[in-house]
């Protein structure tokens, strides 16, 4: 039985050069996603659609998720933090669903009618464009990294890219044929993925950081990292 080859650890300036990267793809996220989220909501109550402040409020967390991030790493160990920042996007993620459900449920029982929304048609086909390439530049660090936060931090990321997706379908099914119902629909949808987001963080799942930083950096193996746990492998402690 043969196993893939992995590169060698990385050096401390390695680790450094990484450590920038990680700081500067979290700052574009913050800038992006803060000017995203106003829009979104703006939109969204202007409109009266619920997926389109969902989205915007997802938004809102990608922001905080970012600051996370920037937080752990303003740390000289970065890796001392990595449970606490995946925590806290954890908690983000479940006050993120609990509301957009609430609403979205809301909006179904009371038959809510949603305007369209040409702004914010635009703005999910703009997400949809920019957040896979921020997304894999952020999983792809974290992996080299070793960072199941950063990784963490991709990976919503990339959810922020399938909901776009989910909320553009439904702003389109409204505009194009008056299907009101869809818009809370789009925003069950994002209630959902939310919260099994929230519940992944909190187990420390679905970041899949390597065993040991300095893996290929690429998409990771099946079964690789700690299931249900926090795995910091740069600080020399293992799974936690």
């Amino acid at each position: 039985m043969t196993t893939a080859p992995t590169r060698p650890a990385p050096t401390a300036a390695d680790r450094a050069r990484l450590g920038r990267r990680a700081r500067l793809l979290a700052g574009f996220s913050v800038a992006y996603n803060a000017v995203e989220a106003g829009i979104a909501i703006t939109a969204g109550l202007v409109a009266g659609s619920v997926a389109l402040v969902g989205f915007g409020l997802d938004s809102v967390i990608e922001v905080s998720s970012g600051l996370v991030v920037l937080w752990q790493f303003s740390a000289r160990l970065p890796e001392t933090r990595e449970r606490r920042a995946l925590r806290l996007m954890s908690v983000a993620f479940g006050l993120l669903a609990a509301y957009v459900g609430a609403e979205s449920v809301r909006a179904l029982v009371t038959g809510a009618q949603p305007d369209g929304s040409g702004v914010g048609i635009a703005l999910t086909v703009a997400s949809l464009l920019v957040m896979p390439v921020l997304s894999r530049a952020q999983r792809r660090t974290g992996r080299a990294l070793g960072s199941a936060a950063v990784v963490a931090d991709g990976t919503q990321t990339a959810l922020c890219t399938a909901l776009s997706a989910a909320v553009l379908t439904g702003l389109l099914l409204n505009a194009a044929f008056g299907w009101t119902w869809a818009d809370p629909v789009a925003g069950l949808v994002v209630a959902a993925v939310a919260a099994r987001e929230a519940v992944q963080a909190w187990r420390g799942e679905g970041c899949c950081a390597p065993v040991r930083p300095g893996g290929d950096g690429g998409d990771p193996p099946a079964g690789c990292g700690c299931a249900g746990t926090c795995c910091a492998p740069a600080a020399g402690a293992g799974c936690r």
